[in-house]
């Protein structure tokens, strides 16, 4: 029934959003996530918080209508629209941004706040050197597995498996040291492949797989929680720029804030979702984390010695868990 209340709300903020119109620019965000997920809830938070500032109107558009992850960064460049959502992609814009890959690396979401707080001038930093502003640090989530040939219980079941991934390098090389056949593709042919036996299997928070319909063509779902994936609100140096001080304000502002709210949906989502998958013909099973864990290793390893920088980040980050 929470759920339920959450997705009515965010409906309703998007169309409150596409209703009213504030002063100033009109300003487009684009994202991949279809109707129900997370990045339409947040992205619509977002948009209702500009909008009661008065300095300007953000329309969203989801279910990829603005393009993929990799088109929309373009367009932000050439100045087409004016935010994106963009995800595990950006590990291929700066290797800074891959550390985010490192399978368990983000303990939870508190540990991921404290990222946010700490870290955030790194990322931003990063991002800026190739021409994009980041605003918000938002959520994709925990990632799981679903396929239609065997539950996944420890990496060696991941053997042959053709599985999707976004289209970032430490993504790939991660499942490829599983023993998975790792297929990088866009967000919006996910589920056309996943009917049609072109993979088998792909990974994404519940959010993803339920909003996308995966559990309607998907026979297992392991949760695995390998990776927990960031969503980052994104602009470019060149719209930012281009925006008077009052809308960078008010867009900076309410990203900020649209952050706990992401973090809060999410929770809600990761809890009322498995029951609905399952519900939905869906064998679910709990894997052996540790085995995972334990086979990460090298990964670890390779980007701390590959990456600039790469030990640092990962040292860092780990000493801002919970509880250190």
């Amino acid at each position: 029934m929470k759920l339920r209340k959450l997705m009515l709300g965010a409906a309703a903020l998007a169309l409150s959003a596409s209703a009213a119109k504030a002063e100033g620019p009109t300003l487009k965000l684009g994202h991949v996530g279809d109707p129900g997920s997370l990045y339409e809830a947040t992205a619509a938070n977002f948009a209702k918080c500009v909008e009661a500032t008065g300095t300007a109107t953000v329309e969203t558009y989801g279910s990829s209508q603005l393009g993929t992850d990799e088109e929309m960064l373009q367009k932000l460049k050439l100045g087409q629209i004016s935010f994106s959502l963009p995800s595990s992609i950006m590990s291929s814009v700066s290797p800074t941004f891959g550390v985010f890959e490192m399978p368990y690396l983000i303990k939870d979401r508190d540990h991921m706040r404290k990222v946010r707080d700490g870290m955030r001038g790194t990322f931003v930093d990063a991002a800026g050197a190739k021409g994009y502003q980041i605003l918000g640090f938002w959520e994709n989530g925990f990632r799981h597995i679903t396929n239609n040939v065997r539950p996944i219980n420890v990496p060696a079941d991941l053997e042959g498996i053709k599985l999707r991934t976004p289209k970032g390098e430490w993504r790939v090389k991660m499942f490829q040291s599983y023993g998975a056949n790792p297929t990088p593709m866009s967000f919006s042919e996910v589920f056309t492949a996943l009917k049609t036996g072109v993979i088998d299997g792909q990974e994404n928070p519940l959010a993803q797989i339920y909003s996308g319909k995966f559990q309607e063509v998907q026979k297992y779902l392991s949760m695995t929680g390998h990776v927990y994936s960031p969503a980052f609100l994104a602009t470019s140096s060149r719209n930012w720029d281009g925006w008077s001080d009052e809308v960078k304000t008010a867009v900076q502002d309410c990203a900020t804030k649209s952050s706990d709210f992401a973090y809060e949906t999410s929770a809600q989502m990761d809890n009322d979702l498995v029951s609905k998958i399952e519900e939905a013909g869906t064998v679910v099973n709990e894997a052996d984390k540790q085995a995972f864990i334990d086979a990460s290793k090298p990964i670890y390893e390779e980007f701390g010695t590959q990456v600039d920088g790469g030990q640092k980040l990962i040292d860092d980050i780990q000493a801002l868990a919970t509880g250190a």
